[in-house]
């Protein structure tokens, strides 16, 4: 089953099964994350920084693009409400902007 590595939530390792988006997989693993328009890709906050396997995530969707072109997304960051991972292992990070204050982070910088 394909896998999200969130590094600096203690190197967890997610299962995405088939279909899924990141956040529901993230969400279904039992895991808090922010999420401010309910995963409909109207806001950023539940962007995640892709560390590496970028390659193996689903192309970037139409409010993602729009993200970009606005400079709110970075090239290396995905809404995890709107990315899939058909297959692999992906390696991520939670920007520090969008970390939950109750969840522990590891200190390695971004």
């Amino acid at each position: 089953m394909p896998t999200l590595i969130v590094e600096n939530l203690a190197g967890v390792a997610i299962p995405v099964p088939a279909g899924a988006t990141l956040l529901a997989a993230i969400q279904v693993a039992g895991h808090d994350w922010q999420h401010a328009c309910g995963g409909r890709g109207r806001c950023v906050t539940c962007r995640l920084r892709v560390c590496a396997g970028a390659e193996l995530l689903s192309e970037p969707t139409a409010p993602e693009l729009r993200y970009r072109a606005a400079g709110r997304l970075r090239p290396d960051e995905r809404l995890s409400c709107q990315t899939r991972l058909p297959a692999g292992q992906v390696s991520a990070r939670v920007p520090r902007a969008t970390q939950l204050p109750h969840v522990v982070y590891s200190l390695r910088s971004e």
